[in-house]
Parts: C-alpha cells; sequence; structure tokens
C-alpha cells in the first residue's frame, strides 16, 4: 500500500514538473519562432532587392543601439572617406553575396539565430523581442561575426569614431 501511494506521488511530482517544463518551453518556442521568422523576412528582403536597400536591410531590423552604431560608420565614411566597416556583407559573410543561395535558420542553445550558409560560413544574430499592442516585434541586436563572438556593434563603436 505505502508503495503504491509512493508510485502515486512520484508520478504526480513526474508529471507536475513535466507540466511546468512544458508551460516554461512553449513561450520560449514562441519567442524563437518570432526571431527566426525576422530573419528570415530579412535575408528574404535582401535577397529581393539584391542588397540595394538604402537604408541596408540590416538597419531596417535593427534595433537602436545597433543603428546607432551603424550610423556612426556613414558619418565617419563621409568625414573620413573611408571606410571603418568589416570589410563585407555581413548578412552573407561575403563581399560578392550569392543571393540565391540556400540558407538554413536555427537557434543556438544562447538563443542566437544562426543562418547556415551553403558556402559553408556561419552567421550568428543577437535579437530582442517584445510586444506591443499584442503585436510582437523583434530587432537585431547585434551580429556576431565568427565563433570568436566579435560583434559587429562593438567593431563599428570602436572603429568608427
Amino acid at each position: 500500500m505505502q508503495k503504491t501511494i509512493l508510485s502515486i506521488v512520484m508520478l504526480i511530482i513526474g508529471f507536475s514538473a513535466m507540466t511546468a517544463s512544458a508551460n516554461l518551453t512553449e513561450p520560449l518556442q514562441k519567442v524563437f519562432a518570432m526571431k527566426v521568422n525576422t530573419i528570415a523576412k530579412m535575408y528574404q528582403q535582401d535577397a529581393r532587392n539584391q542588397g540595394q536597400d538604402y537604408p541596408v536591410v540590416l538597419q531596417q531590423y535593427g534595433s537602436p543601439e545597433l543603428q546607432a552604431a551603424m550610423q556612426l560608420e556613414q558619418v565617419y565614411f563621409v568625414r573620413e572617406q573611408a571606410s571603418c566597416h568589416i570589410g563585407y556583407d555581413v548578412l552573407w559573410s561575403s563581399q560578392d553575396p550569392d543571393y540565391a543561395q540556400d540558407k538554413q535558420f536555427s537557434v543556438t542553445t544562447k538563443g542566437l539565430v544562426k543562418v547556415s550558409l551553403v558556402q559553408g560560413n556561419d552567421v550568428y544574430y543577437e535579437l530582442t523581442c517584445d510586444s506591443i499592442d499584442n503585436e510582437e516585434n523583434c530587432q537585431v541586436a547585434d551580429v556576431i561575426l565568427d565563433e570568436d563572438g566579435t560583434s559587429l556593434r562593438e567593431h563599428l563603436l570602436k572603429h568608427c569614431r
């Protein structure tokens, strides 16, 4: 009898833990889906316009902080007639992007959106998401350029002053 009660209690505890985990996982999955959809739309727009948007598509999807860093780059270029940018199109990790190339989107364990390009490079995006008036919105807070964690925003803030 005690074994049966103990088994039932353990079953209830296990079920409660699974329910709590499922309840926690569902909002995370929604946020991850929002992040991936945002990045997928950004790539779709950039490919459709062959990178010719102004302001550039990354700036359109960027957070105010990333937009400010990108603005520093533009001011620097006008003032110095030289570039302080990374030197390639960060979305496509290339100086000569293939806009038609296949790509895969996923979310890392750190919550970054990973874009795996068919050429073999990966680009990582840090996004912030919120809900305003029941409308979900995600913005690119930063682009992580390599496995060492090089930040586009930090690069621009450091080199474009």
